[in-house]
């Protein structure tokens, strides 16, 4: 062994889960993480044409898979 410790990717998507972007804010990519907000406050103004809440869903779930596997 090399001494490192192995990187725990549940906690960062459990962050992420429960607020989007946290997870990546927590692992040091902080533009990731206000590139997810951004996406979620367009997501929130499409919502008025019907679209952005399937959308908001899409980024919801991409990040928390990013948040584990990034």
């Amino acid at each position: 062994m090399n001494g490192h410790c192995k990187q725990k990717h549940g906690v960062p998507a459990l962050f992420s889960f429960f607020i989007p972007g946290l997870g990546q804010l927590v692992k040091g990519d902080l533009a990731k993480a206000a590139g997810i907000w951004a996406a979620l406050i367009v997501c929130a103004f499409m919502s008025i044409i019907g679209i952005g809440l399937l959308m908001g869903l899409v980024v919801w779930i991409a990040q928390v898979y990013d948040a584990y596997n990034a």
